[in-house]
């Protein structure tokens, strides 16, 4: 077997066999593969697919190509993914959520990418957070605390990290079977019981419509379940940012308001929607209504709050950040308010100008080795069809400089349209897609 034969198979629009896929995911790990190989392969894919089988085999052969790791606990191993959105802090009150029904929750995250914001960037805001820990201490956390949100180790899918570095340089990122391939090898290499997708779509995700992200989950949802993970996908709406505020410790912010305050928001109702269906693939609930209705409870009594405490504890954040989470919360040195032009409604928001605003501003970053500010960003930032007047804030920018935060307040004006009749709200939730 060598690796011009594959690429050659493809180039006939021929796919590769499973031990062929397996051969060039190792080569892709160990080095026995270069990175021309690498990005003739990607293009071959990306030109001619793989189908339904050789998307499943690539899948498991690049979740093999490093450590697949398993756990001794006594209960469900459960978890989720999201492609990404503008104010998605979901991971941050599902996982202590789960954790409080009953599941374990081992969720790997990732940095922000692109426009979007990254899970590990901002637990990170919170004071002496660490992130990136060994196995045996993410095995210890798990028994003790039921949950745990981490960065992937060098072991886990090291052939997803090489392809995709390839990927990103040759304009083969937008495959659909490098892009399923890509996202389940490091999930499923957690070994999680049931996976549920939040396949993001609208303005501010990367699939910007109803078509693309269905095309997405339902590639996800086959994959996956191909592979053995029960997995079910939920379409949800990323047309205007999920929670109020964009921005890492503003984001936080938003989490613990959900968690301590009992009362209700799109960001609670996306966290038990998804937790919902999870339950019910993990068999924990007869329902995926039952699990939504368990999971709504834990965060409104602030169950999921005191689990989300004991979580950050294990990581290195204070001790008593629930109680007193506020203080603990860096904060920008300049916040402004941006004015509306006029009277009106909100009658557009563009996600992604927003989410690069907020790297502009510092807060996620523009090359890979940029330093995150985790105190800049938006917050208070108005929904879709509420009605403001002239001179009321759109929104409020939390910036690190006087010229930074003038730029950014043109910016969000450019990027929320207003008009003079009300507009419909979207739907939280637009498909489910069943395991």
């Amino acid at each position: 077997m060598d690796a011009r034969s594959i690429i050659a198979k493809l180039r006939r629009h021929k796919v590769p066999t499973q031990a062929e896929l397996h051969w060039f995911a190792q080569g892709l790990a160990d080095g026995g593969v270069s990175d021309a190989q690498a990005g003739a392969f990607a293009m071959a894919v990306c030109m001619g697919g793989l189908g339904a089988q050789g998307r499943a085999d690539l899948t498991v052969a690049m979740r093999d190509s490093g450590e697949v790791l398993t756990w001794g606990v006594d209960g469900p191993v459960i978890d989720k993914h999201s492609t990404g959105g503008v104010g998605d802090c979901v991971s941050l009150v599902l996982a202590p959520a789960l954790a409080e029904c009953g599941a374990y929750v081992p969720m790997i995250s990732g940095r922000g990418l692109g426009h979007t914001g990254g899970t590990l960037d901002k637990l990170e805001a919170i004071p002496g957070v660490t992130t990136q820990i060994g196995q045996a201490r993410l095995a210890q956390i798990l028994n003790e605390v039921g949950a745990a949100i981490v960065g992937a180790t060098g072991q886990i899918a090291p052939a997803d990290k090489r392809l995709y570095a390839v990927r990103d340089v040759t304009a083969t990122v937008e495959s659909l079977d490098l892009i399923t391939a890509s996202i389940l090898s490091k999930k499923l290499a957690a070994s999680p019981d049931a996976l549920v997708l939040d396949v993001k779509v609208g303005s501010g995700a990367f699939m910007k419509t109803l078509d693309d992200a269905r095309r997405l989950a339902q590639a996800l949802v086959e994959t996956a379940n191909a592979a053995g993970c029960r997995t079910s996908a939920v379409i949800t709406d990323m047309n205007q940012p999920l929670a109020p505020a964009l921005g890492n410790a503003l984001e936080v912010a938003e989490v613990m308001k959900v968690m301590t305050s009992g009362q209700t928001s799109p960001l609670a109702e996306i966290s038990a929607e998804l937790g919902g269906v999870l339950m019910a693939d993990a068999g924990m609930c007869v329902s995926a209504e039952e699990g939504r209705a368990k999971i709504a409870e834990v965060i409104r009594d602030g169950r999921a709050a005191e689990r989300f405490g004991r979580m950050m504890a294990a990581v290195g954040g204070p001790v008593h950040f629930v109680d007193t989470w506020a203080r603990f919360l860096p904060e920008a040195s300049v916040i402004q308010e941006v004015p509306a032009p006029r009277d009106g409604y909100i009658s557009a928001i563009n996600g992604e100008a927003l989410g690069l605003i907020v790297v502009a501003l510092g807060g996620g970053r523009q090359v890979e080795s940029d330093e995150i500010d985790p105190e800049v960003g938006l917050s208070g930032i108005l929904r879709l069809g509420q009605h403001v007047q002239k001179g009321a804030p759109l929104a409020v920018v939390h910036a690190a400089r006087e010229d930074a935060a003038r730029l950014a307040s043109e910016a969000v004006l450019n990027a929320v349209s207003l008009s003079d009749a009300p507009v419909d709200q979207p739907p939280h939730v637009h498909e489910r897609i069943r395991a």
